[in-house]
Order: C-alpha cells, then structure tokens, then sequence
C-alpha cells in the first residue's frame, strides 16, 4: 500500500514522529519534496534526532529511504547530518537520493539572503538556505542534479554555462563570485562518499509498487505554504501536497491509497505572513514554551496560535485526506480560554474559506468557538477511553466539523506516547 503524510498547517506540525511511527509497518520512506530548511524531531529512547534532509524512517535499519527527484538537496548538510547519526550510533541504515534532484549550490544560499535583504519590508521570512532560489534555477533550466557528479566531464561543462550567470547576478547584489576549478573540486569530492547511494528513484519506487511494498511519503512543511495553495507569496518554493506526490517522486496518482493529515491541536507558523488565529498574549507565550515551539534547525520562536479549523478543513478538502493525525495534545492541559477557530470575519461577512489574496486574508478576523479545558495530565494516556472528557469532546468537534476521523493522538514527544484510535491499515 502507498501512504502519504500530509502537514495539513504552516509545518512543524510533528510529521517526524507519526512518520517514524508509521514506519514500523513499511518497507520504504521517501521524502519527496523541499529541502533541509524544515527539520523533523524524532525522539527515540530518550534520544532527540533532528533530521533536516534525510526521510523519517533512516532510523530504523529495516527500512529503505529514499530523497525523490521533488527534493532539493544541499549535499554538504546532508553528509554533515548523516554523520551527526553515526556519531550517535545510527550506522545501520539504508539510503538512496534521486540523481534528478537538484544541488542546492553554495551561491543560492547567498542569494537567498541577498533577496530577503532587497525585499526589505516585504521580505517572506525564508531560513536562507537557498531553496527558493534552488527551485529558480531548476525551473529556468540553470540547475545541477545530483547525478551530474557522477559524471565529471558533464558538471564541469554545466558549471561552465551557469555559473557566468549566476557571478552576473551574485556581482549585481554585491555577493562574491564563484571560482569555477573551486566549485567544480568540492563537488566532485563528494562523488567517493554519496555515489553508492545516487540511484532513478523513480524507477526503483515504481518496481516497489508493483511487488506491492509498503511505502510512505513524506513531505516538508505544510498545506499552508504551498507554492500555488498557499499564503502565496510567504509560501515555501514547492508543493507539499499529497496531490504533488505523484510528480515528486514520478508515480502514477493512482497508485497511492490513503492520504494521512497531520495538524497540531493548535496552530504555529513560521516567517512572515497572516496568521488569522494568532495569539500574542500570554497564553500564545505558555502554549510556546510548553510545546518547545522553536525551530528545529533555526532555533527562532514560532509564531502561536488557537487551532483553526478552517485552514485544516481547507486542506483536507484539498487534498483528500483520509485520516487525520492530531499531534501536541497534551500542550493543550490547563489552557483558559481553550478555543478553536471556525470561521472568519471578512468586511462584516462570515465565511468558511481562505481568500485568496493577502490583503482580504489579512483583514480577516477569527470567529471562535470556545471548548471546555482540561486540567488533567493526559501524557502517560495510551487508550482514548482513558482521555478527559473534555478532551475527547475536543477531538470529536474536530472529527465531526471536518468530516475526517482521528487516527493517531500524540500526548507526548516520545514513540510510544501516541493513541492509536483508528486502525488505517485494516479499514
């Protein structure tokens, strides 16, 4: 069977940990778009993975992972993080990387920066990690893929025609300029160290299907920040829908079974843009503090605020989920005044959908619904039956508004704090 997991939010919803938890029922995990500005945290043990371009299940060694052709991929942090595993006694595990992915080059991360810095106070709030201008170059035909290091004569003659362009317009925002021989070194280097894991994906994912193997696809970053369905433009450079699956790692739509959405009980973004449900007061400041809501490879505070239904639902509709995961639960525990956000205020009407233009979504305002608190600690729970009533009556508000049920309920940051309420695999 072929799962997708879906962020049904801004990101950060917790998509490491059910990914890591539902791989223990699959044959491969594959990662299929974005790059390393948007971490996973798997806790493990007692043991904190944060992973930033390696998929999910690398920790489990029965597993094949897999970075598709929708990946951007800064090789040098991706060695540097698979050496962090090894360094902590993760060596057994299986890896292999899309030779249609593109490099994120050193020059599109000083760009990325040098953009921000020109946007001035339009700037989108990027980690300046050169995935934008990554994604840029790929779809101007200015890219190089990873399988272009396996082939010396091939990347010298590429560099040879992109970088003048790229010095051009490094020299045009005061950025230095690139040595061809330099670049050209650094990147064969790595060639010795990845080249046992540089495979067609696509072709390897597609004979997988056809033995009928278990596969789960995972992306970074949320719904929200959706190239073409998100807040555009403080969006991320690509699609992490289900519905982009298909394209990302060259599968045929099909194929895949069920679509897994996975939302915080409340909301956080990251970087610039409207947040309809935001809370800056002192109850946005304790869910942040409680939830650890800072960014697993920036480190900056995420912006915090009550769940909103209407961009989860948006989502969902979006996307055809068919289950949701409900992650960060117990953050939730003596929160006064506990709400959720249904709909919003636009002009004086009351509306159910997210407008498409930033000036109407920022004028939007949020239409709450308040719930009853909980005071319980509900971490060591491990059977819904055993949950607050108050708690189960929030579950089933979101249940009943989206028309999707919850499958998995995470109380806590580790595997095994999760309630399994659904059985998605036997359905």
């Amino acid at each position: 069977m072929v799962f997708v997991l879906e962020g049904l939010q801004w990101g950060d919803e917790g998509k490491g940990k059910i990914t890591d938890y539902l791989a223990s029922h699959m044959d491969i995990v594959c990662r299929h778009q974005g790059g390393n500005n948007a971490g996973h945290s798997l806790v493990v043990n007692g043991v904190r993975y944060a992973l930033k371009s390696l998929p999910s299940g690398i920790i489990n060694p029965k597993i094949t992972n897999i970075i598709a052709n929708g990946c951007v991929i800064n090789l040098f942090s991706l060695i540097e993080e698979i050496n962090t595993l090894k360094e902590k006694g993760i060596t057994n595990f299986n890896l292999y990387i899309s030779s249609r992915a593109h490099i994120i080059m050193p020059y599109h991360l000083d760009l990325d920066g040098a953009y921000e810095e020109l946007l001035k106070n339009g700037k989108i709030g990027t980690t300046k990690k050169g995935i934008g201008p990554c994604y840029s170059d790929r779809s101007s035909r200015l890219g190089i893929r990873v399988g272009d290091i396996l082939e010396p004569e091939y990347l010298r003659k590429r560099l040879e025609e992109v970088l003048p362009i790229k010095n051009l317009t490094l020299r045009m925002v005061n950025k230095k300029e690139y040595d061809l021989e330099d670049l050209f070194n650094k990147l064969i280097s790595l060639k010795p160290i990845l080249e046992d894991h540089i495979i067609d994906t696509s072709r390897f994912l597609r004979e997988a299907i056809k033995e009928n193997k278990n596969i789960l696809f995972e992306g970074a970053q949320g719904a929200m920040l959706c190239l073409d369905n998100g807040t555009y433009p403080y969006v991320t450079s690509s699609s992490p829908l289900a519905n982009s699956v298909s394209i990302n790692a060259s599968i045929p739509p099909q194929t895949i079974s069920k679509v897994v959405g996975i939302m915080k009980a409340y909301t956080t973004r990251v970087g610039e843009g409207p947040f309809v449900s935001e809370l800056d007061n002192e109850i946005g400041n304790t869910i942040r503090e409680v939830g650890h809501e800072y960014g697993t490879v920036t480190k900056r505070p995420r912006r915090v605020g009550y769940l909103d239904l209407v961009v989860v639902k948006n989502a969902i509709e979006m996307s055809g989920v068919n289950y949701l995961s409900l992650m960060l639960l117990d953050v939730l525990t003596n929160i006064t005044p506990l709400k959720i956000c249904t709909h919003y205020e636009l002009d004086g009407k009351i509306i159910d959908y997210i407008p498409s233009t930033i000036s109407e979504l920022n004028r939007c305002k949020p239409i709450y619904k308040e719930m009853k608190a909980w005071k319980e600690d509900i971490s060591k729970v491990r059977n819904y039956n055993d949950l607050p009533t108050e708690t189960k009556e929030y579950i089933k508000f979101i249940e009943d508004f989206t028309n999707c049920k919850v499958a998995f309920i995470s109380v806590g940051p580790d595997r095994d704090a999760t309630i399994i309420k659904e059985d998605i695999f036997n359905d």
